[in-house]
């Protein structure tokens, strides 16, 4: 199992590192979370890549995928579908809206109004849409890749915390470094542009890996150990909100997609220890004194890890 995802997964990696250069961790940890149907937020100034790295994992999926720009005005109907009178029928029929596909790119989410954001929200949560009493499940595999610009951004509307705690990883992707992004200039006129790549795998195959993944065994020390990095972070002076039970169980299925994209079928805890920055980070939120003293969620995370006792074990 672990070695088919393998494939798999360095297929997916190679396809998408035609367009984003130089990212090949952060594509990683962007496959293992659609490996667990868990859903993405990427996070990042302007201009680094955020939505070509969301398209051209959606171009890499043989599955359908479809793109929503939020603004302001854009309504809640605009994402799940509305009911729409037929004339000629003379009856009332659903017209599903961008949700109903495989999956959906969110463009600069936080410039959604904070009803529209939800509206997508729970879909993600429930994976179905409820329209006239009726409720309708999109399709299988469902993976949201969100986008935002930081918050000091003027014209946003900043998610809300219960909101951040439905996406299984935050990532930021940053600049490119210098050599990277001179081959980059280099090759502009020759790049792959990531509306062209073809699919290296579909949504029957996808579908049948993420259920293989959550039937990784994960021995009961790695339980024990992340509930002990959740358990610190609520109860760190300098954090107003700790991690939910929802961080814990994400954290749990992006090990087990981490440990197979390593071709193993066990979760070691340096995997768990890689993975919680992006699987906390955004789910945890600092007290004002902590934010005026220079501390941030990364340096924070990193601190509790480390006094947390790491447990030795050599497998599931």
């Amino acid at each position: 199992m672990a070695g088919n995802t393998s494939v798999v997964v360095n297929a997916l990696i190679d396809n998408v590192d035609q367009v984003i250069r130089g990212k090949r961790d952060t594509i990683r940890l962007a496959l293992c979370s659609l490996l667990t149907e868990g859903h993405l937020l990427l996070e990042d100034v302007p201009g680094t890549g955020k939505t070509s790295l969301a398209k051209a994992i959606a171009n890499s999926i043989a599955g359908t995928w479809k793109r929503v720009q939020f603004t302001p005005d854009l309504l809640p109907t605009d994402i799940t579908g509305v009911m729409v009178f037929d004339q000629r029928s003379g009856q009332f029929s659903f017209r599903e809206g961008p949700v109903f596909t495989n999956v959906l790119i969110g463009d600069e989410i936080n410039r959604g109004s904070p009803k529209t954001q939800s509206a997508l929200l729970e879909v993600m949560e429930e994976r179905q849409v409820t329209s006239d009493g009726v409720s309708r499940v999109v399709p299988r595999p469902f993976f949201v890749i969100a986008t935002q610009n930081p918050r000091d951004f003027q014209g946003t509307f900043p998610l809300p915390d219960v909101q951040l705690d439905r996406f299984a990883m935050r990532l930021s992707l940053g600049y490119a470094d210098h050599d990277t992004e001179v081959s980059i200039l280099e090759g502009f006129a020759r790049v792959h542009r990531d509306d062209e790549l073809e699919p290296v795998t579909d949504t029957d195959e996808l579908d049948a890996i993420i259920a293989e993944i959550d039937r990784i065994s994960v021995a009961h020390m790695i339980h024990d150990y992340i509930v002990r990095i959740a358990t610190a972070t609520r109860q760190h002076p300098d954090l107003r909100l700790g991690v939910s039970t929802r961080g814990t169980l994400a954290l749990l299925r992006i090990a087990r997609a981490y440990a197979a994209t390593d071709e193993r079928d066990f979760v070691t805890p340096d995997d768990v220890k890689a993975l919680v920055g992006p699987v906390f980070g955004h789910r945890i939120q600092l007290t004002a004194e902590a934010e005026l003293r220079g501390q941030n969620a990364d340096s924070l995370l990193a601190d509790i890890t480390d006094t947390v006792p790491v447990p030795r074990t050599s497998g599931g």
